[in-house]
């Protein structure tokens, strides 16, 4: 591993954009420059950056007001795996990877992303390539951290969605339905809906009852005249499948999640006298400004990352545990995923709280 001056990083972000990326990227890019007085380079477009040999160089100016801006400034792309390439028909291009690596003078990588993006970031790693990883996900479903940048922002967007919508259910006596982004993890559907005041929230991980929460919405028409739902894309009914909105083969997450609010709106309506409207939040929760929660975490990870590659310490990504920064193997992080466990300190409040889990 080289060191000092002669020291030459890589930075890339893979899978889909998320607020706080950008922070990320100015904390490794000033601390590798002012501790290590390293060479830092953006790798365009993730993975595919790699595969085409896509560099920028990246110094105080190139990252100077970006702290706030969403998105990512070096592009990312969320359906190149260079061991499953979509451009090879599937072919493993890993090694003209590596090879470009080494003709681009790179002494390692450090990987923005979440757990499809790590799985990648700890096979490259494996055959030569030292790796740092950093973890991002809006879902905040990465093993091994309490919380992944971008996930505070996504639930300030749904909480200000549900307060919009909860006047709207007031003023006409309806049931308002907001489904969130999340996967196969309820975390923003339950933070965001404790947050946005919701009376109902179905996760994936606590299966509904259909009769249960018609009742509950039955019972609040004569106390409230109105009720309103957080539901995250992968909840379901006990006994039923998942709402595929769309399949994608080429992708490393082939299933699309969406429309289980308008499955639940169709389904609840000839059960209750409200009239029920749902509304799917989608993409307006990973656009936009970080909140100043997100660009603290974002900076924090970010130099964090950095003071790994100045130790030499590669295999491994950052996470945070309670308000400590730690680091955790790659290969107990790649491709695994943490839903929210039963005995969750926020499922006992809302229940406590008289709100209908499903």
């Amino acid at each position: 591993m080289a060191r000092g001056l002669s020291m030459h990083i890589g930075i890339l972000t893979g899978g889909g954009d998320c607020p706080g990326l950008n922070a990320v990227i100015r904390a490794v890019t000033l601390a590798l420059i002012h501790d290590c007085g390293a060479r830092v380079s953006g790798i365009r477009r993730g993975f595919l950056g790699l595969i085409t040999g896509e560099l920028v160089p990246l110094d105080a100016a190139a990252v100077a007001g970006i702290l706030a801006q969403g998105g990512t400034i070096l592009g990312t792309h969320n359906r190149c795996d260079p061991f499953h390439y979509f451009g090879a028909g599937g072919g493993d291009v890993s090694g003209p990877v590596l090879d470009n690596a080494r003709a681009l003078g790179l002494d390692g990588l450090v990987v923005i992303g979440g757990d499809g993006t790590m799985a990648i970031a700890h096979k490259l790693h494996q055959r030569g390539l030292p790796v740092v990883g950093v973890p991002k996900t809006i879902d905040n479903d990465l093993c091994h951290t309490d919380r992944s940048f971008g996930f505070d922002s996504a639930v300030a967007v749904v909480a200000e969605a549900l307060d919009r919508l909860e006047t709207t259910a007031r003023s006409h006596g309806r049931v308002m339905i907001a489904e969130t982004m999340g996967r196969y993890a309820g975390w923003i559907a339950l933070e965001g809906g404790m947050a946005g005041g919701a009376d109902v929230i179905l996760l994936p991980e606590v299966p509904w009852s259909l009769d249960v929460v018609a009742a509950h919405c039955r019972a609040r028409e004569q106390r409230e005249g109105c009720t309103l739902i957080c539901i995250a894309e992968g909840a379901h009914a006990a006994g039923a499948g998942l709402s595929v909105a769309q399949t994608i083969a080429d992708s490393p997450d082939p299933l699309r999640l969406g429309g289980v609010g308008a499955l639940l709106a169709h389904q609840l309506q000839p059960l209750i006298h409200s009239e029920v409207r749902a509304t799917q939040l989608g993409h307006v929760q990973r656009g936009g400004a970080p909140t100043p929660f997100d660009r603290v975490l974002a900076t924090r990870f970010g130099w964090h990352a950095a003071q790994q590659v100045r130790a030499g310490r590669w295999g491994g990504m950052v996470t945070l545990e309670g308000d400590r920064l730690g680091v955790a193997p790659l290969d107990t992080v790649a491709g695994r995923s943490r839903p929210v466990p039963a005995d969750a300190p926020l499922l006992a409040a809302a229940r406590a709280l008289g709100i209908c889990l499903g």
